[in-house]
Formats: C-alpha cells, structure tokens, sequence
C-alpha cells in the first residue's frame, strides 16, 4: 500500500463553481480576503515611492514643480497600467479562471500548439478545460497566418517559451528584492525618533530581524495567519489615506490640480535627463500589480476589480496626494530621508503607524513569497525547473505550498541584498526593473492572446502594446539606466534562474527523445506470447514511464537482466497537460497493450499545472479501480492488438474511484462495506478465496448491466493480484551526451544536467512508494 499521507481535498474541486453565479455577499467577502493577499504589496509602495525618487537625480525646490510632476506620473501611472490595462483587459484574460504568466502562456499553447511538452496526444483536447474557453473556434485572415507560422517554426516556439521563463525569472527576482525594500522601507522610521548618527546602525539588524522571522514562518503556512491579513492591510490603507485626507486639507488643499498631465510635462521640461532617470522610482508606485492577475485563481475577476477599484486604488491616491502636499510647504530639506513617508506622519502617530507599517509590510512580503512559491511549482509541472520538495501546508486550500529548498535560498539572497545595499536606493533600482519586465513581457503575450484567443483585430493587439508597451518601455528604459546602481541584481538572479531552467528543459527534451527512440517495438512483446517469455509471477508490476505510447526500454532491460514478472503489468505515466486543473472524472487514461491474456495496461494519469500530484487521491486504490472499471466496460468480444498500442484514441476515460457513481467500486476488509450506496443502489460482490492469507479484496460492481465471463475472469485475476502485493519499478536514468556531440552540447548534458539531476528532489510519487516494494532499474541515456 502506498504510505498514507494528510490528504488534501482537491478532487471536491470543479470547474463550475467558477462559472455560478455568484452572490454579492460571497463577491464582497472575497474581495475583502483579497486585500489581505493580493494587495499587500502595492498599498505599500507609499513608503519608498518619494524617498526613491528624489534620491539623487532630482530635487525637490520651492517651485513645486518636481513633487507636482511627481504627483501627476504617479497618478497616471496608478490608472493606465493597475486600473486600465489589469483590471479591466487583462483579468479577462484568464485560463479558466487562473492568470500569470504561465496562464496566458498555456492559453497561447492550447490555440496555437505550441507547447513543447513532448507528450501531447489529441485525448488532452477533450478535456472540459481544454475546450472550455472556445478553443474550437477558428482564426481567420491574419490570426490565421499567425498561428500557421507558429506552429511550422521551433524557433519562434522555442522564443515564445524564453518569453514566459523571462517573466517567471523576474517574478522570482521580485521575490527577494520585494520582502528586503518593503520591510526596509517600513523600518526606516526609526530615523526619526533615533538619533542621526545611529538610526543606520539600528535599521539593517532589526529588518534583518524580521526578515529571518517572516521566512522561518513559512513552514507553517499562510492559513494559520492568513485571518490576520485583511484586517493588517485594511488598517493600513485606512492609516495612509486618513492621513492623506489630513495633509491635503491642513498644508495644500490646491493639491488635487497636480493630478493634471500637463504638470508631467512641466516636470520633465524642467528636470530633462534627471527627471526621465527618476522614473524608476516611480515606477515603485505600481510595484504588486501583477499579482491581481497572478492571484486571480483564488478569488474571482469581480473581487479583485471591486477591491482595486473602490478601496486600493482611492486609498492610494489619497496617500500620495497628502505626502506630496505636505512635501509642497517644506522645502528645507535637512538630511536625505526627510523626503519620505514618515516624514509627513503626524508626530504622535509615528510609532503606531510605524508598527502596522512593519505588519503591512510583512503581509506584503508574505504574498509575493506565496506568489514565488507557486510559480516554481508550475514550472516544474512544464518540466522547466529541476524537481523540488513540494509541502501542502493547507488540507483545504491546494495553493498554499512551502517549498523548503526556494524558501531558503530566497531568504539568504534577500538578507545578501539588504546588508549589501543598505539603502533603499540601491534596493528599489532593483526591484524596479523586475517589476517593469513582468510588466513587458505580460504586454507582449497578451498582444499574441488577442489574436489567436480572442480572434480580434489585429489592430486592436498592434494598439495594446503599442499604447501600454510604450509607457511601460519608458519606464523599462528608465530603471534598465540604473544598472551599475543596483538594477544588475535582478538582472543576475533572473539569468541564473534562466540557464537553469533551460539546461533542465533542454536535458528533459532529450532525455524523452531517446525514451521514444529506443521503445521497445511491439511485435518483440507479441513475440514473447501470453507469458511474455517470463515466468508470471502473483501481483501488480507498476512499471513508470515518461511515454505516452510505446513500451519503455526500461521493460526490455529489466526482463532480459531478471526474466519474471508479475501476472498483471501496468505501464504507468503521469504527466501535465496546459490547462490549469483536470477534473477526478477526466484523469485517467486506460488502455490495453496486446491481447487480453497478457494482462498488460497503459495507464496515464494527468494532472493539470495548478493541480497537487499524488496528495490529492488514495493513489493505489484509484490506479486498481481505473483497470478495473475500463476492463467493466470495456466492450464485450474486443482483443488487444498493435493498432489498439499506437491508436491512443482507444484509450478510456476513467475518473477516480470518488467519480464512479454508478461504476465500479474497490473495497478492502479493513473498510466499511455498508455505505449510503448500498441501500440505494443493487450490487454483486465478487469475492476472493478465503484461503489466501492477505488482505482481502473486493470489487463492488453494478448488478446492470452484467459483465461477460470473460470480464469477470479478469476481475477475479486483478483482485488477487492486488492481494498479493504491487511492486513498483522505477527508472534511474543517467543522462550522457553522446560520441560526437559539441562541447556545448557536452558541457550542457554531462555538467549541467547532471549537477542538477544529483541534486534535485525525486520525482513526488516515488515517495509515496514503499521502499521494500520499490525497484529501481538503472540505464545509460546516450542523447
């Protein structure tokens, strides 16, 4: 049996909750959750935004002219990317009902096929998911010709793929710059009740403090907090805008007229090269924008737009309107951070608005460290990232995950980024760029999106990135100027990450290539005759391959090294198909492999890249019962043959034991046989001799329609296979490059995969799997 494990339940997950309608009580109630865990991050970009951007480029005078033009792109800013382009374009654009990068990236796959998942078979295009979002309907005209050329050229596939791993690589570079400034930042107003000369000795441990306590929390999970962040960020933004309010109409009530875009262009005619390098620090206004769209998968579209619309986004306004009209009558600046937010706090509320500062920032930090969490799991769902320890820390939210080896490592690189710099300058030039390029790069794919998704104009695409890409570029511009000044960081971070994942996807293509090369033909196995030149032995021989046809090398290998076998023989494969989750009653696929006398099955359980592997089900009773509902209604007087090997359209599909309503169900004796079911519905016990010493087993089957003899048999044979025991064989595979190749391709494969491979986690199920029955077959992968 596999070792029990907390499970979680997402198989009680369907696609049509999200597609109810619902309630305005539920719709308010997840828009108040959400400004605990989207928007943490972006209500607090009021404490570096001034600071940042007055750094050192420009100065603040007695003209106003600068905190004016400041006020204006910060406004404009706020309203064309986070309010025009997010919330009401680019929410729509979700992939059935999740967002991110790799949303609109799985969008773009499923309509243009340009996946580089080597294992797509055309069943995946019948999921309810796959279809769900009107991929069947056609492009015409130029959409057509787009999609076309995409799928003929690798290359552009291959520079779609980059795109999004180039998003993902900022977003995890975010990661650690946006706890290390937020916190930083939130802890800066010790300067102004701590002595000059030793407020700077006293910032740097006490955010290196609570830095290393915000990342030892995270084993922990954001459910046993999470009731506390609403109500932190609520207080928060409640703070900032009051005391906005309160500066607007105590020092410059006139304030309100800089929100006009002509002072953006005073403000530029005036400061010229200083004023365009000093976007960068405006551009921190719309720092955590993206994860209204990242974390779209836990609330809804109208949640999100109605806590933006009505509460975050006039919050901030009000925010920056106060801070720039107080900055407006105080004009001496004595020391540098007089410019920034505390500054403008009355000085009795500076200690508690400095506290639930340190509280928002750490709700802040905690989401975008969720946010890198789950990004990293999708990446190793697209086999772009080596494989990682995975821990659910929530049984009924499947989004919260801790993944030990990212927490850790993002903890080191932020606590290296804030003892390094030691400034939020250095800290916000970095985080700048990251944010800008998540930003571009959503731009660029959701132009493609457009297109071949929606089937629009490609006017309407050619304006979208035209209008946000060139505000976007500018600032890109802007924060790419400050390279030498802290934005290498990200820069660094994102090309390590990057080479990462491309030397591990680079090796899992090839690795899969000579899978499929080297499969064993299926007339060798019909050769071999019902016993497959083996002696049979009694149980289930689990046999996990990555090919979705075929029969692996590794069987061939293990049977010419140890000629036995077990009675029945599964040839198993788990794999990730582009949509965001599977429903139980699609996840199986089953088919037989030659005659029914040889007792062979291909079994392939998908799973989408949102979906928790092997957590989710009683894994060895939902794989058994697979078998044994398709052998039930497998069609009376059909035999196994070559065709029915490579047609993978003759594969079934079976959902898990919880979707058999009127099917066939598996218990064992240490189960409760009297369920609801029984006393409502007529069932046949087929049952095992009682002389064998294991544990018994029984399949419950429906009285109609009555299975064949034939069926029955090989029930009766599968159950006391399963008495007696499943063996799992594994391979171990070592990868190599082959005679002849590069020295790149040498350097990539035999030193860089490597490395990664030795290093990486096992794959999740072969944990679930009992050592003493587990079996692994080492081979040589010449690629």
């Amino acid at each position: 049996m596999f070792l029990r494990r907390p499970v979680m339940d997402i198989e009680g997950w369907s696609p049509d909750r999200s597609i109810k309608k619902e309630s305005w009580r539920t719709v308010l109630t997840l828009a108040y959750q959400s400004l605990g865990v989207v928007y943490g991050d972006l209500s607090t970009s009021p404490l570096y935004v001034y600071k940042s951007t007055f750094a050192e480029d420009i100065q603040h005078s007695e003209t106003n002219e600068e905190i004016y033009g400041v006020l204006s792109f910060v406004f404009w800013t706020l309203t064309l990317i986070p309010l025009l382009k997010y919330v009401f374009i680019v929410l729509r654009a979700d992939d059935n009902g999740e967002g991110g990068t790799f949303a609109l990236y799985s969008l773009l796959c499923r309509h243009a096929r340009v996946s580089t998942l080597p294992n797509g078979q055309l069943a995946d295009e019948e999921l309810y998911e796959y279809k769900k979002d009107g991929i069947a309907s056609g492009n015409r005209g130029f959409g057509l010709r787009l999609r076309s050329t995409l799928e003929k050229h690798r290359v552009l596939q291959r520079m779609l793929l980059t795109l999004a791993l180039i998003g993902t690589c900022m977003v995890i570079g975010d990661g650690v710059l946006t706890p290390a400034i937020s916190v930083f930042s939130a802890v800066s107003g010790l300067e102004l009740v701590v002595s000059k000369h030793h407020h700077q000795y006293i910032e740097v441990p006490v955010a290196c403090i609570i830095l290393l306590f915000l990342f030892y929390l995270q084993h922990y999970g954001t459910h046993r907090v999470g009731f506390l962040f609403a109500p932190v960020v609520i207080t928060w933004l409640f703070c900032i805008s009051a005391i906005g309010v309160y500066n607007i109409f105590h020092w410059n009530p006139h304030v309100y007229k800089a929100l006009s875009p002509y002072y953006m262009y005073k403000f530029l005619k005036k400061t010229q090269r200083g004023g365009w390098m000093s976007l960068g620090g405006i551009l921190l206004c719309i720092t955590g924008s993206e994860a209204m769209f990242a974390d779209l998968g836990h609330f809804s579209q109208l949640s999100i737009k109605i806590a933006f619309s009505f509460v975050v986004y006039p919050s901030l306004i009000l925010a920056y309107m106060g801070q720039a009209a107080y900055l407006s009558r105080h004009h001496i600046i004595e020391n540098d951070y007089q410019i920034g937010f505390y500054v403008s706090v009355p000085e009795k509320l500076r200690w508690p608005v400095l506290a639930i500062a340190i509280l928002a920032a750490v709700v802040g930090s905690q989401a975008i460290i969720t946010g890198t969490f789950s990004i990293i799991k999708q990446c190793c769902a697209l086999g772009c990232f080596p494989r990682v320890k995975i821990v659910h820390t929530s049984s009924k939210i499947c989004g919260q995950i801790y993944i030990p080896e990212i927490n850790w490592t993002l903890m080191l690189l932020c606590l290296a980024v804030t003892i390094g710099f030691r400034d939020t300058k250095h800290i916000s030039n970095a985080s700048g760029l990251a944010v800008i390029t998540v930003m571009l790069v959503t731009t660029c794919l959701m132009s493609l999106v457009i297109v071949l998704c929606w089937n629009r104009s490609v006017l309407l695409s050619i304006c979208f990135i035209f209008f946000f890409g060139s505000v976007e570029a500018l600032y890109f511009s802007a924060s790419l100027i400050k390279f030498l000044e802290g934005a290498w960081v990200p820069v660094a971070l994102s090309f390590i990450f990057l080479i990462v994942m491309h030397i591990w996807h680079y090796g899992t293509l090839k690795k899969y290539e000579f899978d499929v090369q080297n499969k064993v033909s299926i007339n060798w196995l019909l050769g071999l005759g019902p016993n497959l030149g083996i002696v049979r032995v009694r149980g289930i021989g689990l046999i996990h391959t990555e090919l979705v046809s075929g029969v692996p090398a590794i069987f061939s290998h293990f049977v010419t090294n140890l000629p036995a076998f077990h009675q029945v023989l599964v040839l198993f494969c788990i794999k990730y198909v582009p949509v965001p989750h599977v429903r139980p009653d699609e996840r199986f696929l089953v088919g037989r492999i030659g005659p029914k006398e040889y007792r062979v099955y291909r079994c392939i359980a998908r799973y989408g890249y949102r979906d928790s592997l092997m957590d989710d089900v009683e894994f060895e009773k939902d794989l058994v019962s697979s078998i044994a509902e398709f052998i039930r209604s497998e069609q009376p007087g059909t035999n196994g043959s070559l065709s029915d090997l490579e047609n993978e359209e003759k594969m079934a599909v079976i959902g898990t034991t919880s979707t058999h309503a009127k099917g066939l169900k598996i218990w064992d004796d240490d189960e409760d046989v009297f369920s609801e079911e029984q006393s409502t519905t007529e069932l046949t016990e087929i049952i095992t001799s009682p002389e064998i010493p294991r544990k018994r087993v029984r399949f419950i089957v429906p009285e109609s329609p009555r299975m064949d003899r034939e069926a029955r048999v090989e029930l009766q044979e599968l159950m006391e296979a399963r008495e007696a025991g499943m063996a799992f064989i594994l391979g171990h595979c070592y990868v190599k490059a082959k005679t002849g190749s590069s020295l790149f391709k040498r350097m990539v494969i035999n030193v860089g995969y490597d490395f990664l491979r030795r290093n990486s986690r096992a794959p999740t199920y072969a944990s679930s799997f009992p050592r003493a029955s587990t079996l692994e077959v080492g081979m040589i992968y010449h690629v």
